[in-house]
């Protein structure tokens, strides 16, 4: 992110609330490339207009007060206007911790069947808006863990039922085909880059099969997907405090620079600021 171009990405982790990630950026001008993490996501608008595009979607445009709702793996971006700023926040959840939560409470039906790791949601319910602004502020308090623990449950559980429905915008996910596995096996520990002709061996068919079925699975072609993976290894090894120019090296970039070029397309923010 320029910084003349936004007032600063904040972000809020705490070790005792390992399952969680916050993030604040005001007045923004950071646009994402199409992309997908590990974790379930909410985003909210705070102010000016974007556009929301995700895999199976198309094209959405949202404004203050919309709620998204992203399940992880899911490939997905949201971006201003053209020639505007943004102000938005973005609460990154482990998804194993969400699906456990929300199974052991028995939410996981009426609008939860929704939110149960599947699907885009999208609401436009104020009080839902609202509830989840506060949750947020209190995050970044200096309130005691336990609080904002429980106010996080409290709103996943609670905040999430209500008489406004979170609007389905996609097709539940599918399961990636066994055909593609040993080729996503083959991706996931490449230190470089793969030829496509080298994975449609792996595949047993034409690359430009391969290239089809795969986009059609996850949403990206085998290369995109493969900078995806990179880049969310290096947000984990970032937010376990190793150097950049460690990851960049480990990762498989050619250099620092590369591997700052992509984070940043992928992450909206630099690996630095996202330390």
């Amino acid at each position: 992110m320029d910084a003349g171009d936004d007032r600063g990405p904040r972000f809020w982790r705490d070790p005792a609330m390992p399952h969680v990630e916050s993030r604040r950026a005001c007045d923004s001008r950071a646009c994402y490339r199409p992309h997908s993490h590990p974790t379930w996501s909410i985003g909210a608008v705070d102010a000016g207009r974007s556009r929301f595009s995700a895999e199976r979607v198309g094209t959405v445009p949202i404004g203050p007060g919309t709620l998204v709702f992203v399940p992880a793996g899911h490939v997905h971006a949201c971006n201003p206007e053209p020639g505007v700023t943004w102000s938005y926040q973005m609460l990154h959840l482990d998804d194993h911790w969400v699906r456990r939560l929300l199974g052991m409470s028995g939410a996981l039906k009426g609008d939860m069947q929704v939110l149960s790791a599947t699907r885009v949601g999208l609401s436009n319910d104020p009080a839902r808006y609202a509830r989840f602004c506060v949750l947020n502020d209190l995050l970044f308090s200096a309130a005691p863990v336990v609080d904002k623990e429980a106010a996080l449950r409290a709103f996943l559980v609670e905040g999430l039922v209500g008489t406004a429905a979170i609007e389905p915008l996609a097709q539940a996910m599918q399961s990636v085909p066994d055909i593609l596995v040993p080729v996503m096996q083959r991706l996931e520990v490449a230190q470089e880059p793969v030829s496509l002709a080298d994975l449609a061996v792996v595949a047993g068919m034409s690359r430009y099969r391969l290239i089809r079925v795969f986009r059609a699975a996850t949403g990206m072609t085998p290369h995109a997907w493969w900078l995806n993976e990179r880049v969310n290894q290096g947000r984990a090894h970032l937010r376990a405090g190793r150097s950049i120019a460690e990851v960049a090296h480990e990762l498989g970039f050619s250099d620092q620079s590369h591997f700052q070029r992509m984070f940043k397309a992928h992450a909206g923010v630099t690996p630095g600021s996202y330390r």
